[in-house]
């Protein structure tokens, strides 16, 4: 189960950017119920795209908590990309943690994975489980994310505002234009034959 531990601050949100998309002028940022709409569609975007890409736009902290390695030798961090491993702990099913010393494990940041520095991942006791707590994002700006997911951002939050009152997007949509601007970001899976699935 992976959980954002920090959200993005709402100062940081790019409300400015996102306002001048959608042509508003500047007298709406005098007006707080419309400022907390705006930041409502650009937070749903956010967690839309990184959904789909499983990516951090902007870095915060996050918590993985599995009850079983992938691997003895590696464990995926569900979202990238990780800029670093913050703690690692072993809670057994009395609820009572030990603490990983971090000269045990290190990050792989081009896997994006935590692996042991010896032969194997502590062992996760029965009934329990293993808690990672990392940074992951572009970085803690929103300068700092890549112009073509900034773009992704502000198309689709004008989308999901410009349709706000249609039914139809209980059932989830992503506009081609976004489709398109996220499509390399997109994680490549393998088959056994090598081809992308």
């Amino acid at each position: 189960m992976l959980q954002e531990i920090t959200p993005i601050p709402a100062a940081s949100l790019p409300l400015t950017e996102f306002g001048a998309q959608l042509r508003l002028g500047s007298s709406y940022a005098e007006d707080d119920l419309q400022s907390a709409t705006l930041e409502g569609f650009l937070r749903a975007a956010f967690a839309a795209i990184e959904g789909r890409i499983q990516k951090a736009l902007m870095t915060r902290a996050f918590r993985l908590a599995v009850t079983q390695w992938s691997t003895a030798q590696g464990q995926g961090l569900s979202i990238g990309p990780v800029q670093k491993i913050d703690a690692v702990a072993l809670v057994d099913m009395n609820g009572a943690e030990t603490s990983v010393p971090m000269t045990q494990v290190w990050l792989d940041p081009d896997a994006g994975q935590l692996r042991p520095i010896g032969a194997a991942l502590p062992t996760i006791p029965k009934a329990g489980r293993a808690v990672i707590v990392f940074q992951a994002g572009f970085g803690p700006n929103w300068s700092d994310v890549p112009a073509d997911l900034r773009q992704a951002v502000l198309v689709l939050a004008a989308h999901f505002y410009e349709y706000r009152d249609d039914a139809g997007l209980s059932q989830g949509c992503m506009p081609f234009g976004v489709t398109a601007l996220l499509e390399r970001y997109r994680p490549m899976r393998l088959g056994a034959l090598g081809a992308r699935s």
